[in-house]
């Protein structure tokens, strides 16, 4: 049967608006939305609208959390926390495994996270490879387990892994903006990239990548 891969980066965050929040964050490596990227999330969920999609599965970092929610208010759906998805867990950019909300404070703030789901695991510190291999495997056994369309809400890193893991090898281009979108498309068994980054459905969209 056909299946359609959604996979979307979170909306803007925090400390890309203000960098000195990291200064006294409770959860330095955990950053919320901004206001922008709240706007971009309810857009991005707009788009999704009669697509036919069936599971969200989303980052447990808060803001890839806040991006989903918007989709699932808007679809109806369940959100399932997936660690396979997090952010790429780079020592360079953080002195230790980043300490996220705990998931019973993050079904209390989100209502819509089904909390029987158990998903994979991810290791600090990674390279940029493990990240992006860690990323693929994850996009791959859920397109194994829930054969229904799916979105994934993830990072930079993470969309480029789901999207390679999925359907190219690591010379493929993908643009992973702010709340873009890459489609990857099944059919016959094979996977190929339906939409690249799209970014139509943002009023407001990021002229130059940042990852972090």
């Amino acid at each position: 049967m056909p299946q359609t891969v959604w996979i979307a980066r979170h909306g803007n965050r925090i400390d890309f608006v203000n960098p000195d929040w990291f200064l006294t964050a409770e959860h330095r490596y955990d950053p919320h939305l901004s206001e922008d990227g709240h706007v971009q999330a309810k857009q991005l969920a707009n788009r999704l609208k009669g697509e036919g999609i069936s599971h969200i599965f989303a980052s447990p970092f808060l803001r890839t959390v806040q991006t989903a929610n918007h989709a699932a208010e808007a679809l109806d759906l369940s959100i399932k926390l997936e660690w396979g998805l997090c952010e790429w867990l780079n020592p360079e950019w953080m002195t230790e495994m980043p300490e996220t909300e705990s998931v019973e404070a993050l079904c209390r703030r989100f209502p819509r996270i089904d909390a029987s789901y158990k998903g994979g695991i991810a290791n600090y510190p990674e390279t940029g490879e493990a990240c992006l291999k860690r990323a693929g495997e994850t996009a791959k056994r859920l397109a194994a387990e829930f054969p229904e369309d799916m979105l994934l809400v993830g990072h930079g890193a993470s969309v480029l892994g789901t999207a390679i893991g999925l359907a190219g090898g690591a010379e493929t281009e993908i643009n992973a903006s702010l709340c873009c979108l890459v489609k990857v498309v099944r059919d016959d068994g094979e996977w190929s990239i339906a939409l690249n980054g799209d970014t139509s459905h943002l009023t407001d969209s990021e002229a130059v990548i940042r990852f972090n």
